[in-house]
């Protein structure tokens, strides 16, 4: 049995003798959100600490500027959509690559709320160009069979950001959160403009097939069915376009949320230092990296649709479970819960919609689509920040979220398969 799985992996990684060379911009593409999540996303709760002590900003200023990113990503999607489709993801990664080292720089000599929120706008227009919405452009294009896979290896970067938390906060308690900052827009120049030259827009125009594989030759491989091809228009005309991005948006109330407020959530509710605060957020990427690893094989293999349904009932009692209890066996549960359906969910809204309307406009359609999810991206620090610093705790934030993520649940269930687009309109 080791064996055959033995030989079924060297198959897939090596289908005609050599590596195929999607793999490498998955390796690429996993180093890229590596930076995005260790950098900024999965760190900023501990910069929001840090930041409150300094500068006395309420929390709901503090996740207005995170918000703030969001919405400025959701509403350059469809415009970055347009510009990977037409002029291929690599040069929209590098201008994304300067402008959030750059940005990064000019954050560690902030010294009032403008140009706090300034600096946030670069930093959002960085990992917006230079991140997750335009290496999936790459993906989708090189993998047919095997999509669902390359997409969670890849976001494995991001989760092993997520791992190295604790090395933030400890950079942070000692150095200060000006010198880390300041470091990490050199780092972001010195590694990731080189990491994104690998990025490459469609196998075809590199002598290539996706999968690395001529189903059309090879008789012992079955072709995978032919996707649908819709235009960002015709998609848009489906019910299915509509519940996948609002799903999505709702379960990103959660996810954004806990981004920005499980750390303050910790250390002011719970009594937990900065430090454990923050291998809490460890003990969550392990679980989410595992997620991934079980979503990416079960993302090939039965409905996605299905799976990310019971996915929004793992990110809802997670959520429930941290907010009414603070012992380690919750907090442990909650890691499970939250961190495996995060992990398992979040690959599989690349590639449903990529099974679902195809790979052609696929950028547009994110694009369209991210004009919606910026909601659940934005929304969840907002509300979470406001009713916190209203009632003086996140109990009644943290519930409304989890409530309103249960309903997320049913969009994935009436998320049916597309007609064709000829028959859609």
């Amino acid at each position: 049995m080791i064996q055959r799985a033995a030989q079924r992996f060297d198959v897939m990684i090596r289908p005609a003798g050599k590596v195929f060379y999607g793999w490498w911009i998955v390796l690429s593409a996993a180093g890229v959100q590596w930076f995005s999540a260790v950098l900024w996303m999965s760190s900023y709760g501990a910069y929001v600490v840090l930041l409150e002590a300094e500068f006395e900003w309420s929390k709901a200023v503090l996740s207005g500027a995170f918000a703030l990113t969001r919405i400025e990503s959701g509403l350059l999607g469809p415009l970055q959509g347009w510009l990977v489709d037409r002029y291929g993801p690599l040069p929209v990664l590098r201008t994304g690559m300067i402008l959030f080292g750059v940005g990064f720089m000019l954050f560690s000599q902030v010294n009032s709320l403008f140009t706090f929120y300034a600096t946030f706008v670069l930093i959002a227009l960085g990992t917006s160009l230079g991140g997750y919405a335009t290496l999936m452009v790459s993906l989708v294009n090189w993998f047919n069979r095997y999509r669902a896979t390359a997409i969670s290896l890849s976001q494995l970067g991001y989760s092993l950001g997520g791992l190295c938390i604790p090395l933030i906060a400890l950079g942070l308690e000692a150095f200060g959160w000006r010198a880390v900052a300041f470091a990490s827009g050199l780092i972001v120049l010195a590694i990731g403009l080189p990491l994104v030259q690998l990025i490459k827009h469609r196998p075809e125009d590199h002598g290539e097939l996706p999968d690395g594989i001529d189903y059309a030759l090879d008789g012992n491989e079955a072709p995978p069915a032919p996707a649908l091809q819709f235009t960002a228009r015709q998609a848009m005309r489906t019910a299915s376009f509509w519940l996948i991005s609002f799903g999505h948006a709702l379960a990103l109330l959660i996810v954004s949320a806990l981004m920005v407020h499980l750390i303050p959530h910790l250390t002011e509710g719970s009594g937990y230092s900065l430090v454990q605060a923050s291998n809490v957020v460890l003990l969550l990427t392990v679980f989410q990296m595992a997620g991934q690893l079980l979503g990416g094989y079960a993302g090939d293999r039965v409905s996605k649709r299905l799976v990310c349904m019971a996915c929004m009932f793992a990110h809802t009692g997670g959520l429930l479970l941290i907010t009414y209890f603070n012992g380690l066996l919750a907090v442990f549960f909650f890691c499970a819960l939250h961190g495996l359906a995060w992990g398992v969910r979040g690959p599989m809204m690349v590639a449903i919609r990529a099974d679902y309307f195809g790979t052609q406009a696929f950028g547009a359609i994110m694009g369209f689509s991210s004009l919606i999810v910026m909601f659940g991206m934005s929304g969840g620090p907002i509300i979470a920040g406001i009713m916190a610093d209203t009632y003086g705790n996140y109990t009644a934030g943290f519930t409304l979220l989890a409530s309103l993520a249960l309903l997320g649940s049913f969009c994935f269930l009436f998320a049916l398969p597309p007609r064709p687009p000829e028959a859609a309109g």
